[in-house]
């Protein structure tokens, strides 16, 4: 694992500035430790030497007590900054890597498992805590203190400097073998987590089913069984980082040892005086502390690390192709023209669509019917911008729609889903979503629209009643009006609906057609259709066949 990602500190300016800072904190740090190890062994040559009292220690020993109390000021300023830089450097990848799962969009999502950009986003940004205010800082300190100890310790004692120049080296080269395991150890256990995450939200989201179907205690035993294997590689990680802070603290150890004992003869002898050992015993564990510490720490900033080449693994992912254009056309006034697209899929052979050609005209409602798998779902995400195709082009009057802005050309489209998500939130800000400055009366005109008066009226709150995720508490037909009256408020020339009255009954399917036949006025509409009760809203069915080159009107 390498010891710092330089990609970390290119793309996130707060980690620029830390960087800079904590090189200027360990100069400062290196020059206290100098003059610490010189102040303290002054003092006792002073007073065991030459017999001062403390009427003649009081000057040093003030000197000493300044310098410690500044070690510990700049050791409580490089905590706050690098907490604070850490806190801004999370927030820049997180906006980062939410920016651009957005930009990559849907299809690109469709590929990835919701709880590893869940887990990724959270608990992995959130581990660059122990890299930015325990690892970092220390690496500059294992790099400027033993650098500065052997400068001043050769001048005073070239044999002890020696030895520290020989042994130091190899702390680093213990943590290197260390690191080879510690990377694949953590980068599995991240993998675990995020598995188990997983399987919390499948089994969070398909608990009533589970439930009606008798298999909640079946899926509790998986989620048991992937919950020990996470507890499992934790425990091997911080076997690993225990018994690694066992072999530096030894190596340490052992070499502060043998600076002492060179130390201790050469004072026996006479070929040393007593302020220079002092002064080189006093300085010889400064130089390995920092590299001790560093050792200690890497475990720490190990989950960091490996969370963050995951977050520039997505960061560094090609974009879709995107046009540049906002003057974009009135759909409602020139129309759609589809020629000869053809969609194939990453990862699949065989074309979701191809061959499709038809049109849109001008304020008609059509449907798109054919069996499941032909291409409906596709059709529309290729209108949206999601999809590229691969072959054929898509007109809006005369312009094509790669030349287009994707934001620009989606602000003149209403889209609703086949399931529409709802957020947990106030029903009034899930109807806003996208338009949060509109005023409460429009959000009721909206809904009024859209068949949910009734609703309303039920509800304990009102506008202001929190419904659940993805919709709790709200019927099926409920939750696809709201969509609809997200629509109505858009109010958008081009509206996509894919299958919304798919799944519902009688009763709520004709309450849902009224909805869709009152947002369709006035309007250009595609419908992706299966009910007939649905085609029979639209003013013209094309139906595309099972194998997609086929289409006939």
């Amino acid at each position: 694992m390498a010891a710092v990602d330089p990609r970390l500190f290119g793309f996130t300016q707060a980690a620029r500035r830390y960087l800079g800072l904590s090189v200027a904190i360990g100069v400062a740090t290196a020059a206290l430790v100098i003059v610490q190890a010189w102040l303290l062994a002054g003092l006792i040559t002073a007073a065991f030497q030459e017999r001062a009292d403390l009427t003649d220690l009081r000057t040093p020993m003030a000197a000493l007590l300044g310098v410690v109390v500044a070690r510990a000021l700049l050791s409580w300023a490089a905590e706050a900054a690098a907490h604070r830089s850490s806190a801004r450097a999370k927030s820049e990848l997180r906006r980062a890597l939410l920016q651009r799962a957005v930009d990559l969009g849907p299809s690109w999502l469709a590929g990835r498992r919701t709880a590893d950009l869940t887990t990724l986003s959270t608990r992995g940004v959130d581990a660059l805590d122990a890299y930015f205010a325990k690892y970092l800082p220390q690496l500059v300190l294992a790099v400027i203190v033993p650098t500065a100890v052997v400068a001043v310790v050769v001048v005073q004692d070239w044999l002890a400097a020696a030895i520290i120049a020989v042994t130091v080296p190899l702390i680093p080269l213990f943590m290197v073998v260390v690191g080879v395991t510690t990377r694949a150890r953590t980068a599995r256990r991240l993998s675990t987590l995020q598995r188990l995450s997983g399987h919390f939200l499948d089994a969070v989201a398909g608990l009533p089913t589970l439930k009606v179907f008798g298999r909640a205690k079946s899926y509790a035993v998986a989620i048991r069984q992937v919950t020990d294997s996470y507890r499992r590689e934790t425990m091997s990680t911080l076997r690993i980082a225990f018994l690694s802070s066992l072999v530096l603290e030894l190596v340490a150890s052992l070499s502060v040892a043998v600076v002492a004992v060179a130390i201790g003869l050469r004072l026996v002898g006479g070929d040393l005086d007593l302020f220079t050992g002092l002064f080189v015993l006093v300085l010889a564990p400064e130089a390995y502390l920092p590299l001790r510490l560093l050792g200690a720490n890497f475990h720490a900033s190990a989950d960091g690390l490996a969370a963050s080449d995951q977050v520039f693994t997505v960061l560094e992912e090609p974009l879709p192709p995107r046009g540049v254009r906002t003057d974009v056309p009135d759909p409602a006034a020139a129309g759609l023209e589809v020629t000869d697209i053809e969609v194939i899929y990453p990862g699949r052979v065989e074309p979701a669509i191809s061959g499709l050609c038809l049109s849109l005209n001008p304020g008609e409602t059509v449907a798109v019917t054919g069996p499941s798998g032909c291409g409906k779902s596709t059709l529309l995400a290729v209108l949206l911008g999601f999809v590229t195709p691969r072959a054929g082009r898509v007109q809006v009057g005369d312009v094509d729609l790669a030349d287009l802005d994707p934001d620009a050309w989606r602000a003149r489209v209403g889209w609703v889903p086949q399931r529409p998500h709802l957020f947990a939130t106030t029903l009034a800000e899930n109807i806003r979503l996208g338009h949060p400055d509109v005023s409460d009366e429009s959000v009721c005109q909206a809904l009024d629209a859209a068949g949910l008066t009734d609703l309303v009226d039920r509800l304990p709150l009102g506008l202001a009643t929190s419904i659940g995720e993805r919709g709790a508490g709200l019927a099926a037909g409920e939750r696809q009006r709201v969509a609809l009256a997200r629509a109505f408020l858009r109010d958008a020339p081009l509206l996509l609906l894919d299958e919304p009255t798919a799944n519902l009954d009688g009763a709520t399917e004709a309450a849902v057609l009224d909805a869709v036949r009152r947002i369709a006025a006035g309007r250009t509409v595609l419908i992706a259709a299966h009910r007939p009760a649905l085609v029979a809203v639209a003013d013209r069915e094309i139906r595309l066949d099972p194998s997609p080159a086929e289409v006939r009107a």
